[in-house]
């Protein structure tokens, strides 16, 4: 069933790329910020990069007017940004899946890990968010392969949650992305070590010139 997602802090090269990935599987999107003005601008990307593969509409606006006609809304603002944006649409989320994609990580002199005080960002989302329904996703996978609609993403993306229904829901979003396996890494309290996957990939990124992701080995029925 196709779903309308909201892309919370979405202007970003993740979440244009989400965008662009779940466009192109039949789902509505609306590409969230700030400011309803980069929302929409947001949105032209995504179409421009679509052309005519989108299968779904695309549209932007402000952070409170894209959740408030979602079903499931993705976090993909800076950590920097993630609490206050989370408080301040904790009305407005409450009941929803929320997808939480943030990497705490700073730059200095390459990737480095934020410490959390709740563990993980998807575990401070939680905390935030006690009525909404918080599953982690989405962390490991490259924004420029994302963004191109011809390419196979060829990943795993390693999915946390308490909410077995939930998670289930993010995993068969997740494998309607092309070349994409979801795995159940387990409850929210390993989001951790999935957030930092990502900063290691940025390093091996950096060194090799290349867009990585991960596949966990020997799971043959997924």
């Amino acid at each position: 069933m196709p779903h309308t997602i909201a892309l919370v802090g979405g202007t970003g090269p993740e979440g244009r790329g989400l965008a662009t990935r779940f466009a192109l599987a039949g789902h509505s999107i609306v590409i969230g910020s700030r400011e309803a003005a980069r929302g929409e601008a947001g949105a032209v990307e995504v179409l421009a990069g679509l052309g005519a593969r989108a299968h779904g509409e695309v549209s932007g606006a402000d952070n409170a007017t894209a959740v408030a006609g979602a079903d499931l809304v993705v976090v993909v603002v800076p950590y920097s940004a993630h609490r206050a944006t989370l408080e301040g649409l904790l009305d407005v989320l409450a009941g929803k899946i929320v997808i939480d994609a943030v990497v705490p990580v700073v730059f200095d002199r390459g990737p480095r890990p934020v410490e959390v005080a709740d563990g993980s960002a998807t575990e401070e989302a939680a905390a935030i968010l006690p009525g909404s329904r918080v599953v982690g996703a989405f962390h490991n996978l490259s924004a420029e392969v994302l963004l191109d609609p011809d390419a196979s993403v060829d990943a795993d993306v390693l999915v946390t949650g308490a909410d077995a229904e939930a998670k289930q829901a993010v995993m068969a979003l997740a494998g309607e992305i092309a070349g994409v396996h979801a795995v159940d890494a387990g409850p929210l309290r390993f989001s951790r070590f999935v957030e930092q996957i990502t900063i290691l990939l940025i390093g091996i990124n950096g060194r090799y010139k290349a867009h990585t992701g991960v596949r966990i080995a020997g799971l043959d029925s997924h």
